[in-house]
C-alpha cells in the first residue's frame, strides 16, 4: 500500500489530545500537512524514516510530535496542549525518494485522504 492511509482524527476539546496516524509503504520521508478552511495548505512535521529524525513547523513546536513505527510502516502525530486554531484536515504525504526539503508539498510522491481533527468545546 503506497498511498498513505490516515487515521485517527475527530473532535476533541481545547487543550485536550490527539494521535494520529498514517500507514504507508513509502517511508523515506513522511510530512504532515494540515488545511483549514479558506487558508492555505501548511507544514506541520516531519520525519526522515531512516534516521528518525524530525522537523516541526512553527505549528507544531513545543506541542506536537511525530514519530515512526517500522515494523508496522506507520507514522504517527501525538498531538497536545490543542488550541481551537489547530481545527484543520492533516495531510499525510510520503516519498520513496526523500532528497528534497522535508516541509515543503512538492517534495513529496503521494499524500493520503485527509483526515478532520476539530477542537473546539
Amino acid at each position: 500500500q503506497v498511498q498513505p492511509v490516515e487515521s485517527g482524527g475527530g473532535l476533541v476539546q481545547p487543550g485536550g489530545s490527539l494521535r494520529i496516524s498514517c500507514t504507508t509503504a513509502a517511508r523515506n520521508l513522511m510530512g504532515w500537512f494540515r488545511q483549514a478552511p479558506g487558508k492555505e495548505r501548511e507544514f506541520v512535521a516531519g520525519i526522515r524514516w531512516s534516521s528518525d529524525s524530525p522537523w516541526y513547523g512553527d505549528p507544531a513546536k513545543g506541542r506536537f510530535t511525530i514519530s515512526r513505527d517500522n515494523a508496522k510502516n506507520t507514522g504517527y502525530l501525538q498531538m497536545n496542549r490543542l488550541l481551537p486554531e489547530d481545527t484543520a484536515v492533516y495531510y499525510c504525504a510520503t516519498t520513496a525518494v526523500g532528497d528534497g526539503r522535508i516541509e515543503s508539498p512538492g517534495t513529496y510522491d503521494y499524500w493520503g485522504q485527509g483526515t478532520q481533527v476539530t477542537v473546539s468545546s
